[in-house]
């Protein structure tokens, strides 16, 4: 259970989320239960991207960090207490493994089956998990929490953030890169144990690691509930 003081700057953190889209939470949780987390998660035998690894939440330990009071109390404050973990992805940037990340939205769900639907689509499978790009309409239930296991610098490769941007519904190639020459980017450098929450409609990017620091974030998504749409539900990914 957290603490009444907790609660009380979980609402502060939840309107600053609502208003920017964004918010940072530090010292979500203690560090030997981050050191416990990157122990598991290098004992485990998981297929791996170059980014890292998808679908995560077939790990007892992911499942169980996902649903902890920790982090599943930010997701309640900000979605309601019907807020539930879907899907979590272990993004780990090194010298090794480098990427960036053009100026996008996250728009894309797992479901447990395909229905055509208005305002849904292209449909895709990865990995034998089904994928919807979705209309503003679910996502605006939906909430991602990045817990850092490693500090996030100006120097790793940050995530990048258009401020309140998550407004503005699904936006076009064209118009993410107009909003990018408009508003002023912001770098959220996060502490390891913090939390980035974020809205997936929130316009972000990232760049390329200049460090041999890594960056590991667990990257986890929470729906306010398991029916998205009228005869669509979200899948555990």
């Amino acid at each position: 259970m957290v603490t009444l003081a907790r609660e009380e700057k979980l609402l502060i953190w939840a309107k600053g989320i609502e208003e920017q889209g964004f918010g940072i939470i530090p010292n979500v949780l203690a560090q030997q239960d981050v050191e416990d987390l990157l122990e598991e998660l290098s004992l485990a035998n998981l297929p791996r991207s170059r980014a890292g690894v998808r679908h995560a939440m077939r790990l007892a330990t992911v499942r169980a960090m996902a649903r902890g009071s920790q982090l599943l109390g930010v997701a309640q404050q900000i979605l309601g207490n019907g807020a539930f973990p879907f899907r979590a992805t272990l993004f780990d940037k090194s010298p090794t493994a480098n990427w960036l990340v053009v100026w996008h939205q996250d728009t894309a769900l797992p479901l447990r089956e395909r229905r055509e639907m208005p305002g849904w689509g292209p449909w895709s499978v990865k990995d034998g998990v089904i994928y919807a790009h979705a209309p503003a309409n679910a996502l605006s239930q939906v909430l991602a929490l990045r817990l850092h296991l490693d500090d996030s610098t100006a120097e790793n490769g940050p995530l990048r953030v258009l401020p309140k941007t998550h407004t503005l519904g699904v936006l076009s190639d064209e118009e993410l890169h107009d909003l990018s020459t408009r508003v002023a980017a912001i770098d959220c450098l996060v502490p390891r144990s913090g939390v980035l929450a974020m809205r997936p409609l929130i316009v972000h990017a990232s760049s390329k690691s200049q460090s041999h620091a890594p960056r590991r974030v667990l990257h986890i998504e929470y729906a306010a509930s398991a029916c998205i749409a009228d005869g669509l539900e979200l899948t555990i990914a």
